[in-house]
């Protein structure tokens, strides 16, 4: 098993900013932390001082910059919910609003679009368009996607879409022109709409032959593809086709939470209860789960870095690092 202890010396944030729900965390090739918040979800008297939603943090944890919001040729997400770097130095973000949701400041329109930044904040792509999804047959929008994964040799995007579709999606990364989609056990993805998630009680192998949120992905170096299918708790592998390859579902507590590779991507990792599930990446077996005294808890998106350490981003609980601290024996 992987161990690791609780860095509670990250981050060092600046004292006169107050941040938002955290919801991701992305790592860049220099360790760098890129964490997205939710400055709509401060109090009234925090947001003067409320952090931009995109701030980044050093290896060491100290606080580099902020930016990111509303701004010309470009429709940012109501409800910041999953931000990922690319192998080229782009930085992607998405929501998942919904005008039902009822969630107080947000103005009344659904997240379907898909936002590519350079480093420094300037725009690129939006791939999508806010409240125009017409569903799973859509290859235009996304709809309320969760989460996202780059995959430099093809040069595209593997979409988590997510939250109102139930899809895998690929598009091309420099267009976001549609390449292929698929849904759970590579069934074709059909529309079963609803704002509210919603919770099952009962899971039974091998679970419903569509998706319910699909709430984040991982690519492996060797092509497959790692779905974290969150509420039907189950992490699905497909090829890069989309070819259903096998499935873990833990139905004892919340599982499929979100994913992340360890360095050498012998490992996935996986949100799981009160802590995080060690997953062989080959095999789909459940190895034992990661819970060190003081964890924020399983996660809402989580990343590692390229020493193995481990980001926890839990939305209204904050975020976390916990430090590598090699193999038991």
């Amino acid at each position: 098993m992987p161990m690791f202890e609780v860095d509670k010396g990250w981050p060092q944030k600046p004292a006169n900013m107050k941040f938002g729900d955290v919801s991701s965390i992305a790592i860049d090739d220099k360790d760098n932390a890129w964490v997205l918040t939710r400055p709509r979800t401060l109090k009234p008297e925090d947001k003067a001082q409320a952090a931009p939603p995109v701030t980044i943090f050093d290896a060491s944890g100290k606080y580099v910059r902020g930016w990111g919001g509303d701004g010309p040729g470009y429709q940012w997400p109501e409800r910041e919910h999953g931000i990922l770097f690319d192998a080229k130095g782009n930085v992607w973000l998405g929501g998942n609003s919904c005008p039902e949701n009822g969630l107080p400041g947000l103005r009344p329109v659904t997240d379907d679009q898909l936002l590519k930044f350079s480093r420094d904040g300037k725009f690129l792509l939006q791939a999508g368009k806010s409240s125009a999804s017409k569903g799973n047959a859509d290859t235009a929008n996304f709809h309320r996607p969760a989460d996202a994964q780059y995959v430099a040799a093809t040069n595209e995007l593997f979409v988590a879409d997510g939250y109102g579709n139930h899809r895998v999606i690929v598009v091309d990364a420099d267009t976001g022109a549609f390449k292929r989609m698929w849904g759970a056990f590579g069934n074709k993805p059909v529309d079963a709409y609803s704002c509210e998630v919603i919770s099952y009680k009962e899971f039974k192998e091998p679970g419903p032959p569509q998706f319910s949120i699909v709430h984040a992905i991982r690519v492996a170096k060797d092509g497959m593809v790692y779905v974290a299918d969150r509420e039907n708790r189950r992490v699905q592998m497909f090829d890069s086709n989309g070819k259903f390859i096998k499935q873990l579902m833990k139905g004892d507590a919340i599982f499929a939470r979100d994913l992340a590779f360890s360095p050498d991507q012998k490992f996935l990792y996986v949100g799981y209860g009160k802590g995080i599930a060690v997953v062989d990446a080959k095999s789909l077996e459940y190895v034992g789960t990661i819970e060190p005294p003081g964890i924020l808890g399983a996660g809402h998106h989580i990343q590692t870095d390229s020493e193995g350490n481990l980001y926890i981003a839990q939305t209204t609980a904050g975020m976390q690092r916990l430090l590598y601290k090699g193999m038991s024996q």
